[in-house]
């Protein structure tokens, strides 16, 4: 959890709006009745909105609270994909096979929500040569048009040439939307 709530004894001012764990509201009381509440109904007195005027506290039990938002926020880290920077390295002198499974692999991480760094590393004397490279680039981003736009176009650092490409989100919406659709349950009607 992000912060920490104070519970029971941890609350140390006078009044407080309580809240039932059904969610009902109980009306403003002192600390220590609500206190005494939370005792005798077997529960805790947690404080939720300490911000508030008066602070709003909960007669839950703390653990399953706990329990709960943890749950909430893995399943929101697990929902929120971050993007990514990844690599595809190639030569300027690459066969067309070599250049297939390179471009499969780039189409994958795109299509995974993550950006492509296409990289065209020159040795020796081949960097004489950057046109070559830079029409392999070109030909990259050309091929992946339908689905990727070009962040940053081909540029020559030193014995490296590349370009950025990423995702297009209606594409990158349209495969999530896919996924979703065949790991849903199929009903037996």
């Amino acid at each position: 959890m992000s912060r920490q709530l104070r519970v029971n004894e941890q609350i140390r001012v006078p009044q407080v709006r309580v809240i039932a764990d059904d969610g009902t509201q109980l009306g403003i009381m002192s600390t220590w009745d609500a206190l005494a509440m939370a005792r005798d109904r077997g529960v805790d007195l947690i404080e939720v909105s300490p911000m508030a005027v008066p602070p709003v506290c909960r007669l839950d039990d703390y653990g399953r609270l706990r329990y709960e938002q943890n749950k909430k926020d893995r399943e929101a880290r697990k929902k929120s994909h971050s993007m990514e920077l990844r690599e595809v390295k190639l030569r300027p002198k690459i066969e067309e096979h070599d250049y297939q499974v390179k471009f499969r692999t780039a189409e994958r991480l795109l299509f995974d929500g993550d950006k492509v760094k296409v990289t065209i590393m020159f040795r020796g004397r081949e960097v004489a040569y950057a046109q070559q490279g830079r029409r392999i680039l070109e030909r990259v981003a050309a091929d992946t048009a339908k689905f990727a736009s070009v962040e940053r176009e081909p540029r020559l650092e030193g014995r490296n040439m590349f370009m950025i490409l990423s995702p297009r989100q209606d594409v990158i919406a349209a495969v999530a939307a896919q996924k979703a659709a065949a790991a849903a349950p199929k009903s037996t009607s």
